[in-house]
């Protein structure tokens, strides 16, 4: 997915590059949609962040109210977005920062107690043998395992929800026939590095029958500190639900911007109500950031229900929103194939090509369509039926059509024909810029292997 948007991104980049791609290449019904989409998605996972940080603040101190902290961090947030925009870069940038430092030692520190630096010996995959790799979920046996296997396809969606917004400035960015490419490309060393080497990690650390994982709340039940815990290792499970607590609360206040920025590219694109283009003297779209905010006191619902409930069910509304966006971007990328067929542009010269081109993009549309109708699988088996999961799991889909055929009704929009396709607006524009562009030579051998690999 990432591959066939860094193509159409590099090719024509443009500001809330998902949405414009539907509207241009798909039909401008299917722009409206994903547009709006996109932007609730948005503003349900700023919630869910909060959520999750007042469940994380817990560890330390559970005879507080969440809501205390929920306002606490609502408040920051909005303060943020709303005065300290300025800094919003840097901030981000210090809190990703800590989030590397922190999972690349938590990665070494797995290395270090697998093989034998903890009190209890070397590890190894004893646990992989006992009580296995894979545990049952649903079922027994193989129908049990591979269940389990296809419920953390689900949580995938949710935990890689977000991968496309390096895309979402893609027409602010400065030289993107270069930066863009290699932000696509450092995207699968980073799920390469951090989410399959850490899933390792955990995955020898700690058995899935471990007491804690199922009976903990909050921090306790990460497997992280399971594992830092049984390994004897005092005050480290702090620091991690520390770092946590960070990084949940700034990807609700990137949450709140990127929901607010796409609101205005809908505006920009007559999608939305003119006035969310209002902005600031600083240029901070304030309606928007208004309207999306409105979200916020869904967390609230934590007070009664308990963090972890709404976590879950707000966790699985964005699921399917973030698979829906996915697919979007394949439908898009598969149109716009045959737009630049139908219209005879040369490919050749292009700086960045999807690997596969459309047949992997029809794959992982096909395989992106299985999660998006299985998403709720386990409501159907007996015994686990639940009308509010169901809601949450699937309510995705109708929002979307509802989107979909509305606009297409109101507005009588149709299917783009590729011959009719507009694949050179604003193009002449990124070529002159392309052409005048000096890439900067790498200083010393750190820099030379750093841009060969990324």
């Amino acid at each position: 997915m990432m591959q066939c948007l860094g193509e159409m991104c590099t090719y024509l980049p443009l500001p809330g590059a998902i949405a414009q791609y539907a509207t241009r290449y798909v039909d401008p019904a299917a722009g409206f949609a994903i547009g709006w989409n996109s932007w609730y998605i948005w503003g349900i996972t700023q919630c869910v962040e909060i959520s999750a940080a007042a469940e994380l603040i817990g560890y330390w101190n559970d005879t507080i109210t969440p809501a205390a902290w929920i306002t606490l961090i609502i408040v920051l947030v909005l303060g943020l977005n709303i005065f300290a925009v300025s800094i919003y870069g840097e901030a981000e940038f210090v809190f990703a920062s800590i989030k590397i430092i922190t999972i690349t030692g938590l990665i070494i520190f797995a290395f270090l107690i697998d093989v034998g630096a903890g009190p209890g010996g070397p590890i190894g995959f004893r646990y992989w043998h006992h009580p296995g790799a894979m545990a049952e979920y649903i079922g027994t046996g193989a129908t049990g395992r591979f269940a389990g296997l296809f419920a953390t396809f689900v949580g995938a969606a949710f935990s890689y929800g977000g991968v496309e917004t390096v895309t979402v400035a893609a027409g602010e960015a400065a030289h993107p026939r270069r930066n863009i490419p290699r932000a696509v490309r450092r995207v699968f060393w980073r799920i390469l590095f951090f989410y399959v080497l850490g899933s390792l990690g955990v995955g020898v650390l700690v058995p899935y029958t471990q007491p804690e994982l199922h009976k903990a709340k909050g921090a306790n039940a990460s497997p992280w500190v399971i594992a830092i815990q049984n390994a004897g290792v005092r005050g480290l499970p702090s620091v991690i639900n520390a770092v946590l607590v960070t990084s949940a609360s700034s990807a609700a206040n990137a949450d709140l911007y990127n929901g607010s920025r796409y609101l205005f590219a809908l505006a920009q694109s007559g999608q939305a109500p003119k006035i969310f283009l209002k902005c600031t003297k600083s240029g901070i779209p304030i309606y928007a950031i208004g309207l999306t905010a409105l979200f916020l006191p869904l967390t609230y619902m934590s007070v009664a229900t308990g963090p972890g409930v709404v976590f879950n069910y707000l966790a699985n509304i964005t699921t399917l929103g973030n698979i829906i966006t996915w697919a979007q971007v394949l439908v898009s990328y598969i149109q716009f194939r045959k737009g630049v067929a139908a219209q005879g542009v040369d490919r050749s010269g292009w700086s960045f090509r999807a690997t596969g081109g459309t047949v992997v993009a029809w794959i992982a549309l096909a395989y992106f369509t299985i999660i998006m109708l299985g998403n709720g699988f386990s409501g159907f088996t007996e015994g686990n039926w639940s009308t509010g999961d169901f809601v949450c799991n699937y309510i995705g889909i109708p929002i979307y059509l509802a989107c979909y055929f509305g606009w297409k009704f109101v507005k009588g929009t149709h299917w783009v024909k590729p011959s009719e396709m507009d694949l050179h607006t604003g193009l002449a524009a990124i070529e002159r810029e392309a052409a005048t562009y000096v890439p900067p030579v790498a200083r010393n051998w750190v820099e030379k292997v750093w841009n060969m690999l990324c």
